[in-house]
Parts: structure tokens; sequence; C-alpha cells
């Protein structure tokens, strides 16, 4: 098996970072310099206001859209407590914790950081809970002890990386989290990791005791480095980049924290741009895609909704089994890999319900999710999965931490507003014309002047044409209809004029 990643930089455009797995795009990450990500960035705020209904505060944080932190995300140093007087991986619950009105003035100073980006109308979630994260370790300050990933199940390697990190120093009220890249270190690189964190959680510190609020404190690095530090291990044989100085930058940073694996970091220099090369321009077309289609034959059809996305299983020309039942988790148990994989593409978050297609046999509907839990296992986010339900449903929640890549990349359409379908032309000119017969009651108005897209101005002047006529004579009006050749708007303009030629509100 052969795994690249593959960084491709558009000066002052966008940076794409792509993982690639025996060919097939399994990974990607898209960052453009004009809508640069905030999360993990650690800014001191100021209390604007305070709402007890919903037991959270909003913060000025220099940002266009003030901060959302809840009660759930308020450090307990906030309550009066010691400063390291919870362990990591054990927060107090909400039923412990005081209301937010009696620990948070307006005014006051906050130190947080992002740990969500704001989506539509909402603005980014905030957390009072500081973590800084490493290669293969995640600093928290003013918090207590060691923990460890919760995707390490193995109870022995588990204990084995907490002995590794006991006899290193650990900063001053500050905890650490050892991550899934932990089980591949050495020793010494775990030490040459949490150097690297105490020297950048002291410069922070010192930071936050000399800046005013609003202020950023710190800032998370750049995609590329981002994701080398997050993603890229000894299973990745190489990183091509086609940018010399962000190549330089990732070497820089390798010889920081993986010394032994910066050779693997290659700088491409072919004349046909990288994406193309190994054919993934067609692939993230793709990724936009209602339908994805599986090798058996069979498909999945992805809707993304405000409040939820939904995954339809279809076995479409899948015949090769002939018992019904084999046929059914056959298909089954592909679309739960594929289904991972395009959560993952995709940055698909929030609620999500899956719709398999039925299964009778209980033993087949354990082992999709199996299957399924096993799959989610190699994505980053965190996501919770609950079994399968009567009618063939498994719902999980995945974290979103940035909107989806469908919401980034596209506008709405707008004729369709986001629905995907539009009005015949015969619906909106029978619209059209009750608007103008209720216009034509009017006394004071003399012409109508009707603006549509051309395809229902050529309906109207020839299918309706005897309807606008007999307006006309019947109200002694003038009814003009154009069409609207700029196609941007999409929709119908009516504008009503009385005898001096000044607009009439109707």
């Amino acid at each position: 098996m052969s795994r690249e990643m593959l960084i491709s930089v558009s000066e002052g455009e966008e940076c794409r970072v792509a993982v690639v797995e025996n060919e097939s795009l399994e990974e990607l990450y898209t960052e453009r310099f004009n809508m640069v990500s905030h999360v993990g960035n650690i800014y001191k705020g100021r209390i604007v206001n305070v709402e007890p209904a919903i037991q959270a505060a909003f913060i000025d944080f220099g940002m266009e859209k003030n901060g959302f932190l809840h009660i759930s995300d308020l450090h307990p140093r906030y309550f009066g407590q010691k400063e390291d007087d919870e362990n990591i991986g054990r927060r107090k619950a909400l039923a412990q914790r005081p209301p937010i009105q009696k620990v948070l003035k307006k005014g006051q100073e906050i130190v947080v950081q992002v740990t969500k980006e704001g989506i539509n109308t909402k603005g980014p979630t905030l957390s009072a809970y500081i973590a800084l994260p490493g290669k293969y370790l995640v600093l928290m300050p003013w918090m207590n002890s060691v923990g460890v990933s919760q995707k390490i199940e193995d109870e022995e390697e588990r204990k084995k990386l907490r002995q590794m990190v006991e006899g290193i120093p650990l900063p001053k009220n500050a905890g650490l989290i050892i991550r899934t890249a932990a089980q591949l270190a050495s020793k010494r690189e775990l030490h040459n990791d949490i150097a690297y964190l105490k020297r950048l959680w002291g410069v922070i510190s010192k930071r936050i005791d000399t800046e005013k609020a609003p202020v950023e404190i710190y800032q998370e690095s750049d995609l590329a480095i981002r994701t080398v530090r997050d993603i890229f291990n000894s299973s990745i044989d190489s990183i091509l980049c086609d940018n010399d100085t962000v190549t330089r930058k990732i070497r820089d940073f390798l010889s920081l924290v993986q010394p032994r694996l910066k050779h693997r970091v290659n700088y491409y220099e072919g004349k046909g741009p990288l994406f193309h090369k190994y054919n993934l321009e067609k692939e993230i077309e793709k990724i936009q895609a209602t339908r994805v289609e599986l090798k058996s034959g069979g498909s999945l059809v992805i809707e993304q909704t405000e409040a939820m996305v939904a995954i339809d299983v279809n076995s479409g020309r899948y015949r090769k089994q002939t018992n019904a039942e084999q046929t059914a988790f056959r298909i089954n148990l592909e679309a739960t890999r594929q289904i991972v994989r395009q959560l993952k593409l995709r940055d698909l978050g929030g609620l999500i319900v899956c719709d398999f297609i039925d299964m009778r046999d209980n033993r087949n509907k354990h082992e999709i999710e199996k299957e399924f839990r096993n799959a989610l296992k190699s994505d980053r986010a965190r996501s919770k999965v609950l079994k399968m339900s009567a009618f063939g449903l498994i719902e999980l929640t995945r974290q979103r931490m940035r909107p989806s890549l469908q919401s980034s990349t596209y506008l709405k359409c707008p004729q369709c507003r986001g629905t995907g379908v539009v009005k015949s032309f015969e619906s909106q000119s029978i619209e059209l014309l009750r608007t103008i017969r209720l216009a034509a009651l009017k006394k004071e108005i003399r012409r109508i002047e009707v603006t549509v897209p051309p395809d229902v101005a050529e309906f109207l002047l020839n299918q309706r044409r005897a309807v606008l006529a007999q307006i006309e004579n019947e109200h002694q009006k003038e009814i003009r209809v154009r069409a609207d050749l700029t196609g941007v708007s999409g929709h119908a303009k009516i504008m009503c004029f009385d005898e001096r030629d000044s607009v009439v509100k109707f």
C-alpha cells in the first residue's frame, strides 16, 4: 500500500492538501487565503453580554462577529477555584458548575480559543479551555494530569505511553494529552515535542499578561504545517509540494519534531500542475456531486440540509448474489467505507443519517455497525455512532470544525435559492398575471412594466398575449413585458407608473 501527501499552493489564492492512498483520493483539505481558518487561534477577549437563559456569554475578541461561550466550556479558574483544579478528561458536570451570570460580568476580560468557525449567521464557538497541539502531545494549560487520546483503545498501549511521558518535566499548572501519533514516536521525539510546547506557552503567557483585549494572542499554523503536524507519520511514504518556500518551511518544521522523516519531503519540479499529474482534479469535482457511484453498481445519494445530512444507499444494478439478503449486505458493506470517505472529503458535520438497504439478519446488521465504527477510526474528527435502527438507519454526529466544502465553495443559486428546483414558465406566468390584475385595479396606475427571465417573457408574449390584451382593454392600462437579459436575478420585477411617469407603490 502506497500513501502520499500532495501539497499544492497557488500564490495569494489557496492551499490544497491531498492524501492519496493507492492512487485514490482519501483526504482533502482546502484553505483560501481570503478565508483563513481561525480554529485553534487564542484571543484575549472582552465579555459584551451574558445570557442567563441559555447559560452563555458573547465575547468580543476582535472579529466581525462576537464569539459564543457556553458555561460547559468555561474553565473552573473563572469560578474562583485554583487554576489547575481540574483533571484532563474529567470536566465538571453542568450540575456542578455555578450559573454563568454569577461568575462572568459584562466588560470582563477572558482568554479563549476558537473551537469552531462561525457558520451562516452564527458566530464562532469559543472555549476557555486552551489546547496547544504539538506533533505527538497536546499541552493543556491550567489543567492536571496526563490523558491519552480516546482513539487509542488498547489498554497496554495506553499504559506504555503514560510511562514514556512520566519522566518528562511538564510546565507548571499544565497537563498533557497524548495523541494517536505518539504510538510511533520515540522518547526523544516526545521530549522535543514537549520542549517546543513549553517554549510556545511561555511566549503566549507573556502576551496574555501584557496585551489589552480584544487582541489575538496566538495564531495557529497555516494549512500546510497544520496538516503535516496532524497527519504526517511513517505510514506516508512521501510529501510532494509544488511551492519551494512552503517545502523549506515543512522541512524546517520536521527538523524540530521528526528529523528522521524530513528526507521524505520533496519539491515538485514537474511542468504540469501537481494535482493534474495525479488525476485528482476529476476526483475533486466528483466530491460535489449528489450521487456517488459504488464499484459494485450501487450508489450513494448525499443531500445536505440546514439541520442534517441525509445519505441514502441504493442497490442500483448490483445483482451478483442470488440471495436478496446477501445482495443488501454486500452493498451496505461497501457503502460504509465510502460514506466515511465522503464525510472526510466533504467536511460534513453535525447530525448525519445513513439509510442503508433493509436487512433481516441481525448478524449482518451488527457487521455493518462494526465496519462503520472501524472505518471511522481513520477520521480525525470526533464522532458518536448509534446502533442501526429497526428501519435500517445509522445515525451519527460528527464534529464540525468549519463550514462544509460545498458551502465554502459554492454560492446559492439566485434562481432557486438553494432548493434545486424552479417554477415552470406556466406557474410563474399565472402568478404574474394575478399580480398584474391586482395592480390594474388601482386608478392612479397607468403603466405596468414587467421584467422577467427571457423564457417567461416569451411564454407571456406568445401563450398569454390574449390575457394581457384583455386586462389592458378592461382597465385602460398599458402593460409592457421585457426580458431580463442580464440573467442575474432570475426573478420577476414589477414597476407601476402614474400619468406623470412617477413610480406608484401597490
